[in-house]
Order: structure tokens, then sequence, then C-alpha cells
């Protein structure tokens, strides 16, 4: 096997940056990203890589290993939250263990943008189709989260099935990837050469301050996650584990190309810290978003950024 991967990921400026944002926390340092420069940095992300996917998406078309993707990726982000509900369920509050189901099902689109640098490094090609499907977790793994919440709480959410989809769909970053994935297929190649300056060429620098901000977020929000105890954290690192494992034994049957078929791997064990968070303060506010959160930004996150990639791809290749 070629560990040598592992090593050139762990030396990636972009993730070396991460590690800075947590020595800086730990320190004590003022070092400090304005919210709205965050927030901004957050949606250009979703926005260059929507678009890109959606170019590529519209040179490639629709295919049988396209379709078949989608189709793996929607079955994952339906039994994922499923499983996990169960399990958490017997240590965590049905409401805790909900939420955190629903982050584990969906996805992290950092962990996603990573993770085709990490290919693009290597020169492995990967579809467009990609995105798409990683807009497609999003939502049904939040629906079926709240679902399970709903079927086992005592007290019956206030909040509707209606207002739970919307809220689902409508979420800040499900829109920005899903539109500018619908935007990079209906724009011409000439128009699409005039802004790709702004969507490919900066793209690192910004990933890099992003990924500085995450790693001071995880560093802070870990502390407060130290109260749940053990199982938890083996939780957040053992199932994403076994959710790639699942993803890449599930693509070896059929004829997948290996960087759509890290993609699938990491979308599977990723975890959501941005549209979950989001959508549980509507839809499960009894929940504790101290340690959903830290689970998926402070252990899963930089597990997959660091580990994770390297492993899944080294799996893919030898067997």
């Amino acid at each position: 096997m070629n560990y040598s991967l592992l090593i050139n990921n762990l030396t990636n400026p972009t993730l070396l940056f991460f590690v800075l944002g947590i020595i800086a926390t730990v320190l004590k340092s003022d070092l400090e990203i304005p919210a709205s420069t965050s927030k901004f940095i957050s949606l250009y992300l979703l926005f260059s890589i929507g678009f890109k996917g959606g170019q590529e998406l519209a040179h490639s078309g629709l295919n049988s290993e396209i379709l078949l993707t989608l189709g793996l990726c929607i079955a994952m982000a339906t039994i994922v939250p499923l499983y996990s509900f169960y399990i958490l369920k017997r240590k965590l509050s049905v409401q805790n263990a909900g939420a955190i189901a629903a982050t584990f099902g969906s996805v992290s689109a950092v962990t996603f943008v990573t993770a085709t640098l990490f290919l693009e490094n290597l020169k492995v090609p990967f579809g467009g189709h990609m995105v798409a499907a990683m807009a497609l977790m999003e939502a049904p793994a939040i629906i079926i989260g709240v679902m399970l919440m709903r079927s086992y709480s005592a007290e019956k959410a206030k909040t509707g099935f209606k207002d739970i989809v919307h809220e689902s769909l409508t979420n800040g970053s499900v829109i920005m990837i899903t539109g500018s994935l619908v935007i990079g297929i209906i724009s011409d190649v000439k128009g699409a050469e005039g802004i790709k300056p702004f969507t490919t060429d900066i793209f690192k620098g910004f990933l890099a301050i992003f990924l500085l901000e995450m790693g001071m977020v995880a560093a802070r929000r870990f502390k407060a996650f130290k109260n749940y105890g053990l199982f938890v954290s083996i939780f957040a690192i053992v199932v994403p584990i076994c959710n790639g494992l699942l993803a890449i034994a599930a693509t070896h049957f059929f004829d997948i190309a290996p960087g759509n078929r890290l993609l699938l791997a990491i979308l599977a064990s990723s975890a959501s810290y941005i549209a979950v968070p989001a959508a549980m303060k509507q839809a499960a506010p009894d929940a504790d978003p101290g340690l959903y959160v830290p689970m998926a930004l402070g252990v899963t996150f930089p597990f997959n950024i660091t580990i994770g990639m390297p492993l899944y791809w080294i799996l893919i290749q030898n067997f």
C-alpha cells in the first residue's frame, strides 16, 4: 500500500491551515476570522464547486454510471440516518439521537471540496455529477432524522412535515449548491470562461482561509463536547468509517470510475455541520447543538480530511 499518500495529504497547505486554527485556539490567540467574511467564503465555496460541477455535468450528459451513482447516494442518505438513530437511541435522548442521525446521514460540502482537491493533486478525473449527488444527499437525511424523532418522542414535534421539507430544501447551503449547479448546466461555455478566474484560480486560497476558521471553531466546540463521554467520540469515527467502507464495497460491483468512488465514499462518511444545524434549530429545538456540531466538526471532519481520504483511496486502488 502507498502510505506516502497519507503523508502527502497531511502536508497539504490547506489542511495545515486547519491545524494552525486549532493551534491558535489552544494557545488562546486573538486570531479571528470575521463572521461576515466566513459566511462569504462558505457561500463562495458552494457557488464555485456547484458551478464547476454543473459545467462538467452539462458536457458529460446522463449515462448509466451517473444514474447509478445518484441512486446509490440517495440510498446512503436514507440508510445511514436509520441505523444511526437506533444505535444512538440506546445511549442518548430521542431528540439528540435524531439530530445526530440526520447529521451523519447528511454531507459536508467542505469535506467534499477537499476531496476534489485531493483527486486533482493526484491527477485523477472525477465527474461533475458528483456535485449533484452531494446536493441530493442533504435533504433526505434531515427529513428521516426528524421523522424518527417525531415517531419516538412522547411529545410530538410542533413543526409540521411540510415545514421540515421546506426547511431542508430551502436551507441556504442547499439553495446555493443546487442553484449554482443548475446555472452551471445552462450557462454557455464562453460565459463560463469569463468567470473562471473567480471560480477556479482563487479557490484553494479561499478554502485555506475557511479551513483556518474551521480549525478554530472545532477546537472551541470540542471542549463542550467532552462532557458526553467516550461513546459519542467512538461513534463519530467508527460510523463514518463503516459508511465509507460500505460505499466502497457497493461501488466495487459496478462500473464506476475510481475518482467517483472516492467522492461517494467521502460523501457517505462525512457529516453536516452547516445545513443540519440550521434545520435542527426549527425542527428539533431540544436537541443539543453542543453535541452534534462538535461530533461532525471536531471529530469526523478532521479525521476524514487527514486520514479518511488517503485510507479510502488506498482501499479503492488495492482491493
